[in-house]
């Protein structure tokens, strides 16, 4: 089992999450001797509301799918998010995903990393809202990747050209903080 899930955050046709998971795992692995799984949202299906109970309430799950995300999730000793921000938001899949449960994400260490044609400071900041309901234990830095125009429109995207290192540095800041908060050395 891993140390770190993360959770891509974004099931789009054509998404980019992919590449910059990548490049923020290949981070990660760098700056801490953490190990990280990658979960796709794309192969989590959780359809809207079909649990008939509320998951905040009791963890009785009638939906196998749901029992095996609570147990995917409780297992975990931490959370990175890596998200796209959507019109100032972050993607319904995303908090579809969050909602499905609710004690399998208490007292997890949380990294949010957002990335947009605006950086994605917005949903992040509506994702560490959302962290905190869970009571999770969001950590304070959140990158936020600027996606150049032309990019975002389906041009490759090459990190060491299209990311500033400054991107870099939030993410290894984060990835500290969060092995701090494991107990772990960075």
């Amino acid at each position: 089992m891993a140390d770190v899930l993360v959770v891509m955050g974004s099931v789009r046709a054509g998404r980019r999450c992919h590449e910059i998971v990548a490049w923020v795992i290949g981070i990660a692995r760098e700056s801490s001797d953490l190990t990280y799984e990658l979960l796709d949202l794309a192969d989590w299906p959780l359809p809207m509301n079909d649990e008939p109970d509320l998951p905040q309430a009791h963890q009785n799950y009638a939906q196998p799918h749901t029992r095996a995300w609570g147990s995917k999730i409780a297992a975990a000793q931490a959370v990175m998010f890596v998200t796209p921000q959507y019109n100032w938001g972050y993607p319904a899949a995303l908090k579809n995903a969050i909602d499905h449960i609710y004690h399998e994400w208490k007292e997890k260490p949380a990294v949010i990393v957002s990335y947009g044609g605006h950086g994605g400071t917005k949903c992040a900041a509506q994702r560490r809202q959302v962290t905190e309901a869970v009571h999770m234990r969001p950590m304070p830095t959140m990158p936020a990747i600027t996606l150049p125009g032309e990019v975002i429109r389906g041009a490759p995207l090459d990190p060491a050209k299209d990311f500033k290192s400054d991107e870099a540095e939030l993410v290894r800041q984060a990835i500290r903080e969060l092995s701090d908060e494991l107990g772990r050395p960075a």
